[in-house]
């Protein structure tokens, strides 16, 4: 099941953030922006290990 589908409000909170990040600039300093490959990596089995 996707987030889409389990927590529609989670979801569209995700895509507007998405959304703010391409379209708009930044300028706090400690706001950071993770490459594609760094966010399939955290949403990948290795997120897992760390959800004590």
């Amino acid at each position: 099941m996707s987030i889409q589908q389990s927590d529609p409000e989670i979801f569209q909170a995700i895509q507007d953030e998405q959304k703010r990040q391409l379209e708009g600039m930044e300028l706090i300093a400690s706001e950071n922006y993770q490459s594609e490959a760094v966010l399939q990596a955290q949403s990948s089995v290795f997120a897992n290990k760390y959800s004590e």
